[in-house]
């Protein structure tokens, strides 16, 4: 009995030696047949063809995760605001930006060429006119650049004294005032300029605002740093295209009055008008407000000055910070002057720009 409860129990052999190993497939030459009917293969065949009708509705196909990849961007930068993306590119609280439409891209990339080499381009935003602009910047430099609505028509550059040149240039206040309320001191510069120094040394004092003069006419090295006498026009001849603001009253005065002066002065076909006339008349009024500061003409001379008058440059010469390609008209011709003077940089250092290769 003890013995039995020791003992294994008998074992049964396996009809299969070996349980795991695949098992013969048999062929029924009748059930082969009759799949290969003529009927069955064209269920079949029309089964394919819907299908592939279908397929790239089904959200399967790479077209379709593509299209969901892009959406998803678009709508990312879509709904960037003006607040996230001053808050990403401010460096000690301050913000450098431009104002941009896809046909001046290449001149967005030659500007920030100039500016990396000042090492201040972590601190650009471009502020987009476009969503083709909006979409190439951040696809390349991710979250600098934002489009403040509403969206501006502006496939084709616009000509300097146009109504489309005044709709993109009269927006210029309210983007910069909207920035000081945020907080930051603010730089503007237009984007057919180039830097050969960096220019916040020269901001200095703690004044309220900054810009250099557009007069062509040779200063005495020592000039006043106030704002300059009215000309033949009843006003100064200050250039918007290079501003520095604090985040001040007095400041956000200048802007507010900017605003008011492009209100009361539209364009017309009469009165082709610009945004810098405007801006003129608002520093002539707000000049016992606001504490305002003339940059020195030898470092930020106009166009018509540093490329029009070899003997004062040849006597400056080493003293120019910013150089602005004004006093001409047309892309070609400003690309061709700015290569004439060694200063279109696109053409061999595009990879100086955070944008690379456009």
């Amino acid at each position: 009995m003890a013995a039995s409860l020791h003992q294994r129990p008998a074992q049964t052999m396996l009809t299969d030696p070996y349980p795991l190993s695949p098992r013969p497939i048999s062929i029924n030459p009748q059930r082969s047949s009759f799949l290969l009917t003529r009927g069955n293969l064209v269920l079949l065949f029309s089964i394919l063809i819907v299908l592939g009708f279908l397929f790239p509705y089904m959200g399967f196909s790479s077209n379709s995760v593509f299209s969901n990849t892009q959406f998803a961007f678009q709508s990312k930068w879509k709904n960037y605001s003006l607040k996230e993306a001053v808050s990403f590119v401010g460096r000690n609280g301050t913000v450098i930006i431009c104002i941009v439409s896809e046909p001046y891209l290449q001149f967005l990339n030659n500007w920030l060429i100039s500016v990396s080499r000042q090492n201040h381009q972590d601190k650009v935003l471009v502020v987009a006119e476009d969503y083709a602009t909006l979409y190439k910047v951040n696809e390349r430099w991710p979250g600098h650049a934002v489009l403040i609505p509403p969206v501006l028509e502006s496939h084709s550059a616009h000509r300097f004294g146009s109504l489309g040149f005044f709709n993109f240039t009269a927006r210029r206040p309210r983007h910069l005032l909207n920035i000081l309320d945020l907080g930051y001191n603010v730089m503007y510069n237009d984007v057919d300029m180039v830097w050969l120094k960096d220019p916040f040394p020269y901001l200095e004092g703690n004044h309220d605002i900054y810009f250099m003069d557009d007069m062509a006419t040779v200063k005495p090295w020592n000039h006043s740093h106030d704002l300059p006498p009215p000309g033949k026009k009843g006003r100064p001849y200050i250039c918007s295209c290079m501003i520095f603001l604090r985040p001040t009253i007095g400041a956000k005065l200048v802007l507010q009055k900017w605003i008011e002066e492009l209100q009361e002065q539209p364009w017309t076909r009469t009165k082709k008008s610009n945004d810098q006339p405007a801006f003129n008349w608002a520093l002539m009024k707000t000049e016992k407000q606001a504490d305002m500061y003339l940059l020195p003409q030898p470092a930020f001379p106009t166009g018509g000055l540093y490329f029009k008058n070899k003997t004062w440059v040849r006597e400056t010469n080493g003293s120019q910070v910013i150089i602005h390609n004004n006093y001409i008209l047309g892309f070609e011709k400003k690309i061709k002057r700015f290569r004439d003077y060694g200063l279109w940089l696109v053409d061999e250092h595009a990879s100086e720009s955070p944008l690379g290769k456009l």
